[in-house]
């Protein structure tokens, strides 16, 4: 007899969005055995550069490593002046939080912030705590046509879009359809904005784990079926852009238009913290700040992370924003010198080290933390199964000494632990 599959009131299967026990149980082995060879949820503080102490007792007894798991392309994450103004900003308000609904009261300079932000990225900018919570936010709003003429649109999601935007497709659902698409899938795409008179795009920038959105075909879709796109460009803000407007902002008009939202992280490239919406309409964001649900019973960004922000903005309107794009630039090409990846050659500072199997590429991240290089293992579910490998995250802050001493280290591990020959055929 066969199994009935239980269904949801709406006839779709129960887990046709998330299945979280499968995750769960198909992941815990892999996340059990990282957890013991210590490459997660490690402990640490910050040195100088890309260098961290690990541990938790006396520095002087601490082991120091080179860090390429964190993601301050641009190394601001560590500058003098935003780690200045997260400090200023506290002293000078004698608080760190209000415990306030933000449609009550705001620190004044959150609206500075703000209208800085708007400014900087020629948009109407809505700061928010997390890059999750923007997300958040904005996705039910989408699904409800709210952003599309009162008209509900089909959702469209890239099949490896980030989990803070897969996350919510339960969510989406529960208003309109929603639709998963091969990575990349121009054509899908196309077909189903010529089969529905609304639709609406989800994608990331720069992909967490490499690579990036067409934007120009992207683009050619919204001309063309007016196509509403949802960007997610965490990975690209700061590291493109003559004012670090990222990968994809860089690639829209001045004017931002009603048909597109891009989300940002504060943190990442920008070096502070926390996330921020950029809107093409005053009507759209007078919409978020009265229903989009973290904005109205959620935390604004703490003092220090808007301190730290407006600090940040004041270095992406310097000449060293440049500096510190080119030196990233630079750092990207030495890798590339001397070690191969599908990323080869693009201009994004990550770098995937394909391995396959699990095991195997958490027996290579032990040998590369042990040699003092810490560097991010990627497994189910963050990728798919039997695709797991290294993440390496590449900064203006690394020395190009450094960049050349891991490369070799992963040639050489990975040889070791394979006995094969890398890069793996």
């Amino acid at each position: 007899m066969q199994e009935q599959i239980p269904v949801a009131n709406d006839g779709l299967p129960v887990g046709h969005f998330r299945n979280t026990s499968y995750m769960v149980n198909q992941s815990r082995p892999y996340f059990d055995a990282a957890h013991r060879a210590g490459l997660m949820g490690v402990a640490a503080r910050s040195t100088t550069g890309r260098v961290v102490s690990l541990g938790t007792g006396p520095l002087e007894t601490r082991r120091e490593i080179v860090d390429f798991v964190r993601c301050s392309y641009l190394g601001l994450d560590n500058h003098p002046a935003i780690l200045a103004g997260a400090i200023d900003a506290i002293e000078a308000h004698h608080s760190l939080h209000w415990s306030c609904a933000r449609t009550r009261l705001n620190f004044d300079i959150l609206a500075e912030l703000e209208a800085n932000l708007s400014e900087l990225f020629c948009s109407h900018v809505i700061a928010c705590s997390t890059v999750m919570l923007a997300n958040l936010g904005v996705m039910p709003l989408l699904a409800s046509g709210q952003l599309t003429g009162g008209r509900k649109p089909v959702v469209v999601f890239d099949r490896i879009a980030h989990i803070s935007l897969a996350y919510h497709k339960p969510v989406v659902a529960d208003e309109t359809r929603v639709e998963t698409i091969a990575h990349n899938d121009i054509d899908a795409l196309e077909r189903l904005c010529r089969q529905h008179p609304v639709v609406a795009y989800v994608c990331d920038g720069v992909y967490s784990m490499g690579g990036n959105s067409p934007i120009k075909e992207l683009r050619q879709l919204q001309e063309r079926y007016g196509l509403f796109l949802y960007i997610d460009d965490a990975h690209g803000i700061s590291i493109f852009g003559r004012q670090g407007e990222g990968f994809a902002r860089s690639q829209f008009p001045p004017v931002l238009g009603d048909h597109t939202i891009i989300v940002a992280s504060l943190a990442k490239g920008f070096g502070a913290s926390g996330g921020m919406i950029m809107l093409g309409m005053a009507e759209h964001e007078a919409l978020f700040r009265r229903y989009s649900i973290p904005y109205a019973f959620s935390v604004p960004p703490n003092l220090a992370a808007v301190g730290a922000a407006l600090s940040s903005c004041k270095i992406h309107r310097s000449a060293e924003l440049g500096e510190r794009q080119r030196r990233l630039a630079q750092r990207i090409e030495v890798f590339d010198r001397h070690i191969a990846t599908a990323q080869h050659g693009n201009s994004f500072p990550i770098r995937m080290i394909a391995l396959g199997s699990e095991a195997t590429a958490i027996a290579v991240g032990k040998e590369l933390l042990d040699a003092g290089f810490y560097t991010s293992v990627t497994f189910f579910p963050t990728v798919a199964q039997g695709r797991a490998g290294i993440r390496v995250c590449i900064t203006a802050e690394h020395e190009v000494h450094d960049i050349e001493r891991l490369c070799d280290c992963i040639i050489e591990k990975v040889t070791k632990t394979t006995g094969k020959p890398y890069p793996l055929r």
